[in-house]
């Protein structure tokens, strides 16, 4: 058999679990065509030397917002660099699928910190489609980098069904024509191969614009008897609902939980919740978190999953831009004033300082951040003196109280004054617990929002590191977690590497698996002219990514046709997508997904 790529000698995981074995992989026409012992015949192929390498799968995210970014950019480079072949997007209930562009722009913007200016427009420009099988028709004739499967979110058909004035109104509930075309829009969507729905009960993610500025998110409205109808639809077909609970009482945590059970008398819903974390403002809460979901999933039929986060859960800030304020009263105020001079005026008010350190110092209301100055470091300022300080030490040799501190920088600065703190994650023994948790999906890295916030790209690397380090699991599990499983419960072709399988793969060289893959640095938005971002940029470690048997990445070095030209990635749909609605959903100028499968019975073993 001849192949057009032949990887020699790399230490080669299938992402089943199964333990690593030096075998030489050759693939043809975008497929995984022989896995042998013996070396392949190389003639006319490519050859990579895997010698002292592993041979991995393409690594799954199973929670992006990229929606924006596959508009103006479909490489998703900062994913493919670090190995990631296949992205979910549509999560936290916001889609750009059913809605105009001003509203899914409102939706989207302030909840995931990406700028409006920059977002707005390009949707008014390239938003050509109002349906889900036209959305799948437009990711098909992308030029995509990665894999791309999606989501429906419950915001984004709220908006649509009830229009994004009577989706934000606490008051209104949908007649039984709107929630019987809610259905229809989730039937739809679930035909043409999305995964399902995902939603948000939590009010503290708010809208952007001038309309509505500031309430929560459509889904956030919704009756549970809304949500127990949509999730009957999604049970019935086997689809997910990814969803987050309410922070603010924590109790809906329970019904999730009874949503997904069986029982042993009906289907489990499968869900899947952000997030597991150990949060410093809430320590062994995961703990508990996690023993309910094993009651639930074991002996309750449940199949609900945590979506959790390997690293330290380390966030930066430019200014007071950052979504931990939305969570309490003082916080919100000062987001609510777009106007960087009337929210300076905000700030200097003795009145609103005092609320301020009042919910500073309220130390059992509910929360993500644990509210701690001393916590919170400078990193940049006008005013280098600061710089390296936390804000509690300024507020010391100032003689001042923290908050009255903070919002001092705050006003003298602005979004010139950068700082970081670590919100979860801190111990590395409770993520050792975290990512060996049954019920735990591991992801949650936002990418593609939060663009200066944070930046965890590099995330399934950054996990093998902790693994080898800390011998917390075999590095086959490990492998496992990062691919097999995710593609599997997601019910997506991603994240396996046998004869007949995608060939989106990653080759790792361990050495590279070094503390290089916690730096951060800033680049560029290919495609959203201005903005710039927090990236990683541990190129060593990934040394080569291929999709689709292609090469997407060389230590770094994006292949320049990536989200250019066809060829890489393709759009994945569900495994519960009907086959007659996804042919419908396809342009004619793309290949079938399957077309360039090699047969099983044609391929050396």
């Amino acid at each position: 058999m001849r192949f057009d790529v032949v990887l020699s000698g790399g230490l080669y995981f299938d992402g089943t679990g199964a333990p690593g074995q030096v075998r030489d992989v050759g693939l043809r026409e975008g497929r995984v065509a022989a896995v042998s012992e013996a070396p392949l015949d190389t003639t006319g192929a490519q050859v990579i030397d895997a010698r002292g390498r592993w041979v991995v799968p393409g690594f799954v995210d199973l929670h992006t917002h990229y929606d924006a970014e596959l508009i103006a950019a479909p490489a998703l480079s900062e994913s493919v660099r670090h190995g990631v072949t296949t992205v979910a997007v549509g999560s936290c209930s916001i889609s750009t699928i059913l809605s105009e562009p001003e509203d899914c722009s409102d939706l989207f913007t302030r909840v995931e910190s990406v700028p409006r200016a920059q977002v707005l427009p390009l949707l008014r420009a390239r938003k050509t489609w109002r349906t889900p099988a036209e959305y799948v028709t437009f990711l098909r004739a992308q030029p995509l980098g990665a894999n791309v499967c999606a989501f429906l979110g419950h915001s984004d058909l709220r908006t649509r069904v009830l229009g994004l004035g009577r989706a934000v109104d606490g008051r209104v509930r949908p007649t039984e024509a709107e929630l019987a075309e809610m259905e229809r829009w989730l039937g739809e969507a679930i035909d043409v191969g999305l995964l399902g729905l995902s939603s948000m009960t939590n009010p503290w993610d708010k809208l952007d614009g001038d309309r509505y500025r500031s309430r929560a998110l459509p889904s956030a409205y919704a009756s549970w008897g809304e949500y127990r109808r949509l999730n009957r639809l999604l049970r019935a077909r086997g689809a997910i609902l990814q969803s987050a609970p309410n922070l603010v009482t924590a109790v809906n945590s329970l019904l999730f939980l009874a949503e997904s059970a069986g029982l042993r008398l009906r289907k489990a819903l499968k869900t899947t919740l952000i997030t597991l974390a150990d949060a410093k403002a809430s320590p062994g809460l995961h703990r508990v978190v996690s023993f309910m979901t094993r009651v639930c999933n074991r002996l309750l039929g449940g199949d609900l999953r945590w979506q959790t986060l390997p690293v330290p859960f380390e966030v930066y800030a430019d200014g007071m831009e950052l979504v931990v304020f939305e969570e309490f009263g003082a916080g919100r105020e000062a987001l609510h004033l777009a106007d960087q001079l009337a929210r300076n005026t905000l700030m200097q008010d003795e009145a609103y300082r005092r609320r301020f350190r009042r919910d500073y110092e309220v130390k059992l209301s509910p929360r993500v951040w644990n509210r701690d100055f001393y916590q919170a470091e400078i990193v940049g300022c006008p005013d280098t003196s600061v710089v390296g300080q936390t804000f509690g030490q300024v507020a010391d040799a100032r003689g001042l109280h923290p908050v009255d501190a903070f919002l001092d920088l705050m006003v003298a600065h602005g979004e010139r004054l950068r700082w970081r703190m670590t919100i979860a994650n801190h111990r590395p023994r409770e993520v050792d617990r975290m990512i060996a948790d049954p019920g735990a999906l591991v992801g949650f890295a936002d990418s593609g929002a939060h663009i200066r916030n944070m930046a965890f790209y590099s995330f399934p690397l950054r996990m093998l590191r902790h693994v080898v380090e800390r011998q917390t699991m075999p590095l086959e599990r490990a492998v496992w977690r990062l691919t097999g499983e995710l593609g599997d419960w997601l019910g997506v072709e991603a994240g396996h590497l046998r004869v007949g399988d995608r060939a989106d793969l990653v080759v790792i060289d361990p050495t590279g698996l070094d503390a290089r893959l916690d730096a951060y640095h800033e680049a560029p938005m290919e495609g959203l002219s201005g903005l710039v971002r927090m990236v990683n940029r541990s190129d060593a470690a990934a040394e080569w990514v291929l999709i689709r048997g292609r090469v997407a990445s060389r230590r770094g070095v994006i292949e320049p046709s990536l989200g250019h030209a066809p060829g890489f990635g393709q759009f994945l749909p569900g495994r519960t997508a009907r086959p007659e609605a996804v042919a419908d959903a396809r342009p004619e100028a793309v290949a079938d997904d399957r077309s360039d499968a090699v047969a099983p019975s044609t391929a050396a073993a």
